[in-house]
């Protein structure tokens, strides 16, 4: 398959120049000013548009909104992804306690979400306690279980990443690769009650940026680990995401959704995590031949959801963003998929693959 990915996509293609525009930083310091004071989260980003910054100072001032959910956590398990800026502060500054402080405490509150009976850290709470909801999505979390671990070592967190990982990779990955978005639990026996979906377009459909999600988190989770069997698996995930993105490239918002009326939409922020995945992936491949097709393959990602959804006049960096189809919420900007965006193009320089 790798050889294949490899024909299809060329090697080492040029990314998409936007990667590097000067309307990122522009768009991104535009954003910090338009945020209220005090800062509190979640914020929301909307179409309209608007010089260089010290980012480091600016990161660290929004950042400081996400202190009070160390005290009382309203995002649930969402603290995995609300740690990001603390462990990016650790790698610029490894003894700042305050980053210190917000790592350990989100990773002592997901762990609380942790059960050994599911073997998982719950998702979404439930009216009925019975009712123990994962979703792919969490398989990103599982980072800030591994970083407080190396600062406390403490092995139990580890080991609950590790845990939730293989119940993940037992009971969300079809045989073809594919992914079911949420599985629903027994908290009190551990069973499997259903199957489903949640924002994709069935229960027996996937879900592009939950696919997307978990390729990531099982790339990731071979990096910390060094186990096969995770790479193993986001190869199989990988190979799903590509033999099935349609002939023009661009990542549908889920891979089973009809084609009419069309156009069937995409998601934007889908392209980019893969992206980020691939590149990841790229990392991680034991050959060169294998680390350029998956190199390749994001590069070439990128250039399609660039050409579709580089929208400069929008605050947002992309259109296209399908944040949840059920709910009618799509062709939009959507922060996460900006990120991943800014994100793909600082790995593609520091892996050697462009520069700006």
């Amino acid at each position: 398959m790798l050889l294949s990915i490899a024909s299809l996509f060329g090697l080492h293609g040029i990314p998409p120049a936007q990667l590097f525009s000067p309307l990122i930083p522009q768009k991104v310091l535009a954003t910090f000013r338009n945020i209220p004071r005090a800062i509190q989260y979640p914020q929301y980003t909307d179409t309209s548009a608007g010089n260089c910054a010290d980012w480091l100072a600016l990161g660290r001032s929004v950042s400081s909104g996400l202190v009070p959910l160390e005290a009382k956590n309203s995002v649930g398990h969402d603290v995995g992804f609300i740690s990001f800026p603390f462990i990016e502060e650790l790698v610029v500054n490894p003894t700042n306690q305050t980053a210190i402080n917000a790592v350990n405490a989100f990773a002592r509150d997901l762990a609380a979400r942790f059960s050994p009976v599911v073997g998982c850290t719950r998702s979404w709470d439930a009216s009925d306690p019975t009712d123990f909801q994962v979703i792919i999505d969490n398989m990103m979390n599982l980072e800030v279980l591994f970083q407080s671990a190396a600062l406390t070592n403490n092995a139990t967190l580890r080991q609950i990443a590790i845990t939730h990982a293989d119940t993940t990779m037992k009971n969300h990955i079809r045989p073809d690769g594919s992914t079911w978005h949420v599985i629903d639990y027994n908290s009190t026996t551990g069973a499997v009650i259903r199957k489903r979906t949640s924002q994709g377009f069935s229960d027996s459909s996937t879900w592009s940026r939950g696919q997307a999600w978990g390729i990531y988190g099982f790339a990731n989770m071979y990096q910390h680990t060094g186990d096969v069997k995770y790479l193993t698996t986001a190869r199989q995930m990988a190979t799903y995401f590509l033999n099935n993105l349609p002939s023009d490239g661009i990542v549908p918002w889920d891979f089973n959704a009809p084609l009419t009326p069309a156009p069937r939409p995409a998601d934007s922020s889908a392209a980019t995590i893969v992206a980020t995945a691939f590149l990841l992936l790229s990392k991680s491949e034991t050959t060169q031949t294998a680390a350029d097709a998956y190199s390749s393959a994001a590069i070439q990602i990128l250039n399609n959801i660039t050409t579709l959804a580089w929208k400069p006049s929008w605050q947002s960096l992309l259109s296209n963003g399908t944040v949840n189809w059920p709910a009618h919420n799509f062709l939009t900007g959507i922060v996460y998929g900006d990120y991943y965006y800014i994100k793909a193009g600082n790995d593609l320089i520091s892996m050697g693959l462009a520069d700006c």
